[in-house]
């Protein structure tokens, strides 16, 4: 099957300067490893993004194929963990990054980096989730097991992706979730999510140098970094808990240890790409089964291969609204 041809975008450098197309591929372009998917869906994600814009922090080589998530069917499994005709979900580890990612037709990975669809959830559905998504749920999993108290949750970056996938799942599971973002205007859409409140990041923001702020928050997951987090942890109630996956303000906490010491706040670091296997599964069950968001498809918006461009544009320059599926 190593003569089988397959359209895949592909980002080369070209002196300094990184051009997008698409191109037609075969098999033994791949890279190694022991099974080969034909892709279905994939999905863009900011580090997609990055990567097809030439950021060497996301990919070394050129020319290469991006795409973090990919969901699709078992051609072929070396390794015996898959049969033919499985429908497998790939997101997290290297796939996208350095290794050609899901916004092509065929890939070939590591069997080890699938995990098996669950039931009750469809090839195209895993993907409005893909790895925002899983990163949402892995969130808001460490917050539960943190057993806090009270049900008023802060939630940042809240129209982003792991945002708002966060704040629809707390919702569901009947939580009071405060929403704080750039996009306080977009009312309708986080009522839609189920967002009880909706405040400014500014109002997150403090600069006052205080070592602790008045108690707000039960908990937080935080999806920005810097100092929106900062304020956060200072502001979150004796014993509540935060979660902390993103860096988009900035990867700096200015922080002292009196929220930790003083109030018993947790602090959890949430990283979905390189997360054991065996909880990769268990997120995803609850995330096909009692996690499940019933308005999926206000999440997306579908486009195929030929589309990447313009919208790999619009993320960079910060006007992508929602997830972005693509249909392979």
């Amino acid at each position: 099957m190593n003569n089988i041809k397959f359209k895949a975008l592909e980002v080369s450098e070209i002196n300094g300067e990184y051009k997008r197309e698409i191109i037609e591929k075969e098999i033994k372009d791949l890279p190694a490893g022991e099974l080969i998917v034909n892709v279905k869906y994939s999905s863009l994600n900011y580090k997609d993004a990055l990567s097809a814009a030439g950021n060497k922090g996301v990919t070394r080589e050129y020319p290469h194929t991006p795409g973090i998530d990919a969901a699709g069917i078992v051609v072929e499994d070396q390794s015996g963990t898959y049969q033919k005709g499985d429908e497998i979900i790939v997101t997290g580890y290297d796939l996208g990054m350095n290794t050609a990612g899901g916004l092509e037709e065929y890939i070939r990975i590591p069997a080890d980096w699938a995990v098996k669809l669950p039931e009750n959830l469809t090839l195209k559905e895993s993907m409005i989730y893909g790895t925002a998504g899983f990163t949402a749920a892995l969130s808001v999993y460490k917050l539960l097991a943190a057993a806090v108290e009270g049900k008023d949750i802060l939630v940042t970056g809240a129209s982003g992706g792991v945002g708002s996938f966060a704040s629809a799942i707390l919702a569901k599971l009947g939580y009071e979730v405060t929403a704080a973002t750039g996009k306080t205007e977009a009312e309708a859409y986080f009522n839609n999510l189920g967002v009880k409140n909706i405040i400014d990041r500014k109002e997150l923001d403090d600069d006052s140098a205080k070592m602790l702020l008045k108690e707000k928050w039960s908990g937080v997951i935080d999806t920005v970094g810097g100092n929106l987090l900062s304020t956060a942890i200072k502001s979150t109630r004796y014993g509540g808990a935060v979660t902390c996956c993103g860096n988009v303000a900035s990867a700096k906490l200015d922080l002292n240890v009196y929220p930790f010491i003083l109030r018993g706040v947790s602090l959890f670091g949430i990283d979905s790409v390189q997360c054991k296997r065996g909880l990769r599964e268990e997120i995803w069950q609850k995330i096909a089964s009692d996690w499940k968001i019933e308005q999926l498809d206000d999440f997306s918006n579908q486009v195929i291969l030929n589309d990447l461009n313009e919208q790999i544009d619009k993320m960079l320059a910060g006007d992508s609204k929602g997830r972005v599926i693509v249909k392979i």
